[in-house]
């Protein structure tokens, strides 16, 4: 066995350890799908860890701002897949706050969808697929992630977590963000997306010398410059790049605290 394939191999166990830990201890938990790359290998864990079967929800915070092929790509495997499918809209982007610049605040839709659809179904966990890589701010994050009761982050009352040990203890009304991928990167997404043969939305392949390498809402994702039309292309680019992941995302180049903001908010 190869370096590789061991380090996919103990990312994978790791995965599939907190899925069960958050699982077994938590009462009623549902799973994000925000249908790009690492919400896909979320679920392709998930049912890993439970013998081919997600057990629980799994919920799209819907925009209504996705793109095509998101949308056929979402309706087809939740259906192969045999997923328990929960599509959740958000609120206009009248109700969110304006003094938010203008891509952040079309992305805060989705912290207010997903507190509406928590209050509706009563979720005491969700699980999400950041990864410390993606972003600074993600960097603070814990496995175990508890919400204050309106969904809010409080980064310096984060609990400390030792040896796989994690504290799921919550006050009455709270919830918990479990996070099973936070230890990967994007280039252990792309070779565990190759080695599994996990099904992946063609947009991520270059078309024109474009592609996209992170998917959100149609009218404020771009894509990047890149000749990558294979896995194999993408791994070899990703090993040279200096672009960010989130370079296309136009949130990303707002204000410096847009992010930050919208996080302590309750954003993925």
């Amino acid at each position: 066995m190869s370096t590789a394939d061991e380090r996919l191999d103990e990312l994978e166990a790791q995965s599939i350890y907190i899925f069960r830990e958050a699982f077994a201890r938590m009462k009623r938990m549902a799973l994000l799908w925000s249908l790009g790359k690492d919400s896909n290998v979320m679920i392709w864990l998930a049912r890993k860890a439970f013998l081919g079967h997600v057990p629980f929800p799994v919920m799209h915070v819907d925009t209504g701002k996705k793109f095509r092929e998101m949308y056929q790509f979402r309706d087809h495997y939740a259906v192969e897949w045999g997923l328990d499918l929960r599509v959740e809209p958000c609120p206009p982007l009248e109700t969110i706050d304006p003094t938010l610049p203008p891509a952040t605040r079309s992305a805060a839709r989705k912290t207010e969808g997903l507190k509406l659809a928590l209050e509706k179904f009563g979720f005491d966990a969700v699980v999400a697929g950041i990864r410390r890589d993606e972003e600074a701010t993600r960097a603070k994050e814990r496995v175990f992630s508890p919400r204050g009761l309106e969904g809010d982050w409080n980064v310096r009352e984060q609990p400390p977590e030792f040896w796989d040990h994690f504290n799921a203890t919550l006050p009455a009304g709270a919830h918990l963000r479990v996070h099973p991928i936070l230890h990967w990167t994007e280039l252990d997404i792309w070779a565990y997306t190759r080695r599994e043969g996990i099904p992946v939305i063609p947009l991520y392949f270059s078309q024109g010398g474009k592609r996209y390498r992170s998917l959100g809402d149609q009218d404020i994702t771009f894509p990047v410059a890149s000749d990558a039309a294979t896995i194999d292309e993408i791994l070899a680019e990703l090993a040279t790049t200096k672009v960010p992941e989130r370079s296309g995302r136009a949130m990303d180049h707002e204000a410096e605290d847009s992010f930050e903001r919208l996080r302590v908010a309750g954003y993925l």
